[in-house]
């Protein structure tokens, strides 16, 4: 009999907190997100919260002003090596883009890395849609969906073809769309055997793929209805592709800001907002909506026709950002400024709270069979972890959905099948 099911908690490292003038803490360097001690800082914060893994996104181009806020700048897999020497327990979850690199490289790459950190890491699977990036790498533009979808499924097929290789010492032999590759991966398999797969994108495209290979999905949804239906979805593509729906997991981004109580928490948010670079957020969320919202007024509800309006052809960002925003919009008849407050410009949910508030609503999302668990996504760091480690974990082990200690020594070892705590109908 399966052990019983847990949320799984991952903390996604975003340069120094999710809100852009985190950095702005008195209590943390500006630079700190190029500092291999400030990983390993908050890393050591998340293994004493036995928190699953430390995530990491990429981004090979430089997309914020420098002057609004500090950019990602270091490789993941770079800084994951390094909090693999200085934790035991906790998984490591890097992101690479399968349009930006060689499915070879990237296969030796993770694998060597899960070996030396015993069998504690997963791939992160994106296709990349910022144009500054396709620069970066001498194209004109970044390739249609359709073709990074596809490139990105022939990519996983031959990166895992690669894993197994490792394992059985058979050679690879494949030609395809995008590659050809022959050969063996000359390194051993990890105690998990290869590292885990998750998988990040929305659209329609992307769910396939989730469905089809991944372990994990990192997913954007913003209302509970729209967190179940997403988690149907995924569930009936894997379990088409004959596959226990229950080995992938569902973890939407939760943007977290903790307070001893709810007004603590509302004060500390809107000290972040006050520090931050006029009309940023804004902008950003423009940007993932298609839309220019500068010319609307803030305090009025976003006009119906303007989100329904077809997507421009040209839009290359994420549609699982887009389509969770547009419906949180519709269904509430929010504002920018109010759509701001709920989504914070990053099109994940946002959630300003005390603990019990925020232990709440993971326990609601939980057992309504909306998520698996979630991606953190703290204000601040290390404020902002280290807040939700010592007044929200206690909490979520009270309710006894969460481990005391961890039991087992591979991240696909947290990550397998348990047994349900929710309702046939939400499986």
């Amino acid at each position: 009999m399966p052990a019983q099911r847990e949320v799984i908690l991952n903390v996604n490292v975003l340069d120094v907190g999710f809100h852009p003038s985190a950095w702005r803490a008195p209590d943390l360097h500006p630079t700190s997100f190029i500092d291999p001690d400030y990983y390993t800082e908050v890393a050591k914060i998340a293994e004493r919260g036995t928190l699953d893994a430390l995530f990491l996104a990429d981004g090979p181009a430089l997309r914020e002003d420098p002057a609004v806020k500090p950019t990602r700048a270091l490789e993941p897999t770079t800084v994951l090596g390094v909090v693999a020497s200085a934790t035991e327990h906790l998984g490591l979850i890097g992101t690479a883009s399968t349009t930006f690199n060689d499915p070879f490289d990237l296969a030796d790459r993770f694998l060597s890395l899960d070996v030396v950190s015993g069998g504690r890491v997963a791939w992160n699977v994106v296709t990349t849609f910022h144009a500054g990036t396709a620069h970066n790498f001498g194209l004109s533009r970044i390739p249609d969906r359709e073709s990074r979808y596809r490139r990105a499924t022939e990519f996983v097929d031959v990166v895992t073809a690669l894993w197994e290789s490792a394992a059985t010492g058979d050679p690879v032999h494949h030609d395809g769309e995008y590659f050809h590759v022959h050969g063996v991966l000359p390194v051993p398999p990890s105690p998990q055997g290869h590292p885990l797969l998750v998988q990040a994108g929305g659209s329609p495209q992307g769910r396939a793929l989730a469905g089809r290979s991944a372990d994990a999905v990192f997913s954007a949804e913003l209302t509970l209805d729209a967190g179940r239906q997403h988690y149907r979805e995924v569930k009936d593509v894997a379990r088409a592709a004959g596959r226990d729906p229950r080995s992938v997991k569902i973890l939407p981004g939760l943007v977290t800001v903790v307070g001893s109580t709810e007004a603590e928490a509302v004060a500390r948010y809107e000290d972040w907002e006050s520090k931050a670079a006029g009309g940023f957020s804004a902008e950003r969320l423009g940007g993932m909506l298609g839309v220019d919202l500068s010319s609307l007024d803030p305090d009025r509800p976003i006009p119906e026709d303007l989100l329904l309006a077809p997507v421009d052809p040209s839009f290359s960002g994420s549609l699982g950002f887009r389509e969770a925003v547009v419906r949180l919009a519709l269904e509430s008849r929010y504002s920018v400024s109010e759509l701001l407050r709920r989504a914070g410009g990053f099109g994940h949910r946002l959630v300003v709270g005390s603990p019990e508030q925020i232990a709440d609503t993971i326990e609601e999302w939980f057992v309504a069979g909306a998520a698996d668990g979630f991606n953190l996504m703290p204000d601040g760091f290390p404020s902002g972890l280290t807040d939700f480690v010592d007044h929200v974990v206690p909490l979520l082990r009270e309710k006894g959905i969460f481990r005391h200690e961890y039991a087992e020594s591979t991240l696909r070892g947290r990550f397998a099948p348990r047994e349900w705590l929710v309702s046939p109908e939400t499986r």
